[in-house]
Formats: structure tokens, C-alpha cells, sequence
């Protein structure tokens, strides 16, 4: 028997609406619209600080300031192929943060940020998660590629809101959840960094899902 046009189009809707129906239950994204994302640039971040007097600020390092994909991959590679064991390992982290940012490249718009603070007078301090080591070449590694004069050492921690509080930050630039959180925790401004799209850091945040400004163009 024939199916009717009306039932042609019936059946058509209720395609549709249980792909929608299907689509909600697997989860779709539920950040903030790109045109919802309170976008920030360096201009305006100048702006907003002219007048004020020079202060502490911080930043995150990897993906923040430094693209250093090249050397965590490398690190997967040797010692947990397919896998994140690496990261719990004491032997990747002295090869990381020994001599395995030679291969990390400086991201252009921490190069930018950090030019205006230091035409500020602003003390900038380096917070990462990184696991600590013995010894590190990150903060001479850092002092070079940002032209740095008299550098803080770089601080390794997890309680980055905590470090935030122990020296007075009032801004703190980062890529990650975790460094928004801690911006708010320290009841500080955080301004939030793209990631570079091969960034090894997985999964992506949602920019914006936690109110944050983003920094426009800082995936680069």
C-alpha cells in the first residue's frame, strides 16, 4: 500500500526529532557560544591597567607561555607508549624540566603580555604544575626567551591559588580549568590562554564556561 505525502512528512519529523532527542542524551557541548565568550585582547588589557601601579602578575608555563607539546610527546614516547604513565614517572619530569624545553616554543602572545608587564614594572612570577625536581633550567630557559632581568624562580605546585596568595598575585594568565579555578580561589582576576590546536593537553577546556576572559589569538 502507497504511504502518503502527510505521512512522509510526519515520518520525516520524527526523524528529526529523535536525532535531536539522541544528540542531547550523548551530550552536546554546553559551554558558552563563541559569540557568548567574554573575548579580551592585549589593547584592551593595557587600557584597563593604565593609571594603576605596578603589581605582581602570573603565568602559567606550558601552553601559556610555552608551546611545549614536543617535549611531553617525546616523554610518551619513551617511557609510556599509547598511554599517560608518563606523567607519573620522576625520570620524564627530570628530562622535562632539564633540557627538554629546548624544544619548546616561545607562544607570541605570552611574548606580547609579558613585554607589557615589564614596560609596567609589574613583578612576574611562573607558577606550573609541574612536577618539582632537584634541579630545573626552566626559570634560565624562561629569563632568556622573555628577555628577563632578576627572574623569580619558577614556582612548581599544585596548589597554584595558594602560591597565587603567598605572593600577592593580582592577575594570573593560564590555559586550564585548574588555573581559572585558582584565579577565583585566590579571589584574583584570571584572563584565560588558548591552547595551540596539537597541544598534547586533552581534552580542551570550554573557553568561557566558568566566566573567564579569554585572550583573543593567544592559541598562537
Amino acid at each position: 500500500m502507497p504511504v502518503k505525502e502527510g505521512e512522509r512528512t510526519m515520518s520525516r519529523k520524527l526523524s528529526l526529532i529523535f536525532i535531536c532527542i539522541s544528540l542531547i542524551c550523548v551530550g552536546c557541548p554546553s559551554g558558552p557560544k563563541k559569540d557568548e565568550i567574554r573575548w579580551v585582547t592585549v589593547e584592551e588589557i593595557a587600557r584597563s591597567l593604565e593609571n594603576q601601579p605596578p603589581m605582581k602578575v602570573g603565568f602559567d608555563v606550558d601552553d601559556t607561555v610555552l608551546f611545549s607539546a614536543p617535549g611531553y610527546y617525546y616523554g610518551q614516547q619513551k617511557y609510556s607508549p599509547g598511554s599517560n604513565e608518563y606523567l607519573e614517572k620522576e625520570e620524564f619530569w627530570n628530562e622535562l624540566n632539564n633540557g627538554l624545553d629546548k624544544f619548546s616554543l616561545p607562544k607570541e602572545c605570552a611574548r606580547t603580555l609579558i613585554a607589557l608587564h615589564k614596560s609596567r614594572g609589574d613583578t612576574i612570577y611562573f607558577i606550573t604544575a609541574r612536577q618539582k625536581t632537584e634541579t630545573e633550567t626552566v626559570t634560565d630557559l624562561l629569563a632568556k626567551t622573555f628577555n628577563l632581568d632578576n627572574i623569580n624562580d619558577v614556582i612548581f605546585t599544585d596548589l597554584k591559588a595558594q602560591a597565587i596568595l603567598n605572593h600577592d598575585i593580582q592577575i594570573y594568565y593560564g590555559d586550564s580549568d585548574a588555573d581559572m579555578k585558582a584565579a577565583v580561589e585566590a579571589g584574583i582576576l584570571g584572563i584565560r590562554i588558548m591552547r595551540a590546536g596539537n597541544s598534547t593537553k586533552r581534552p580542551f577546556p570550554e573557553y568561557g564556561s566558568l566566566g573567564e576572559e579569554v585572550l583573543k589569538g593567544s592559541e598562537f
